[in-house]
């Protein structure tokens, strides 16, 4: 088992390794940097720029994924909430909810830039659109996966409606609202990041657009990294939390 273990965590970095390897052997063939940089060229890019990439644009993407994050939350968790109080309201708002990941939010992204302007409210905006969903459906299908039988059996001994949720319903959706978080902060610094590509005066994504008109094509890569970096270490502190606090999770 601990070899099988050993391995698994072993062969990630290795196949990591060998698609920088191919990456690197191919856009040294193509020979085009502006269309393909190697990853030792964005690397040496990402150092030249770390000072304005690190003090100015990250700054920006952060304090819109933060606010982002923060209204997805408040308005996820009130529709779970909402939705699993009421039959009414879960037949009524669940469609809307899933209808309104259909709505392609490149394309009407620039129509919150004429409403908010090219302040960080129009980004704000694009951030909720991606994040508040699966914090509404996750937590939403949480909080119904409570066991009817616990419900019953604390019913029959006078639980009051507090009781069942503090008791049953929010332990078994507490999970659940950790993987929703983490499937919303990645899709918060996209939202972030494209609502600052279509419209923006800073921030990674006006940064990386700023970058493609300059045809410098490991200037474009460089912020889209730091972006990875900093999502997988977001959704790696998140994950730290959730150990601490969903202690019995895997347990039967």
């Amino acid at each position: 088992m601990n070899r099988e273990k050993k391995a698994t965590d072993f062969s990630s970095p290795v196949f990591l390794l060998l698609l920088l390897l191919l990456w690197q052997l191919g856009a040294m063939k193509l020979s085009a940097a502006y269309i393909l940089p190697t990853p030792l060229q964005i690397l040496q890019r990402s150092w030249e720029l770390r000072e304005v990439l690190l003090t100015v644009h990250l700054p920006a993407t952060m304090k819109v994924t933060l606010i982002g994050l923060a209204i997805s939350l408040v308005l996820g968790v009130s529709l779970a909430l909402l939705m699993d109080l009421s039959p009414f309201w879960h037949r009524t708002l669940y469609p809307l909810v899933v209808a309104s990941q259909t709505i392609p939010t490149t394309t009407i992204a620039p129509l919150f830039v004429l409403w908010f302007g090219y302040g960080i409210w129009s980004k704000v905006t694009v951030s909720v659109l991606f994040t508040f969903f699966p914090i509404a459906i996750t937590l939403c299908d949480g909080l119904r996966s409570a066991r009817t039988e616990m419900l019953e059996l604390l019913i029959t001994y006078g639980a009051t409606p507090f009781e069942l949720y503090t008791k049953v319903k929010l332990p078994c959706a507490l999970p659940y609202f950790f993987s929703a978080v983490k499937m919303a902060v990645p899709m918060s610094i996209i939202g972030a990041a494209i609502g600052e590509w279509l419209g923006a005066q800073s921030g990674l994504g006006y940064f990386s657009r700023r970058m493609m008109t300059q045809l410098d094509g490991a200037g474009v890569f460089a912020p889209v990294i730091l972006l990875s970096l900093v999502a997988m270490a977001s959704v790696g502190l998140v994950s730290l939390v959730e150990k601490r606090m969903v202690r019995w999770r895997g347990e039967s």
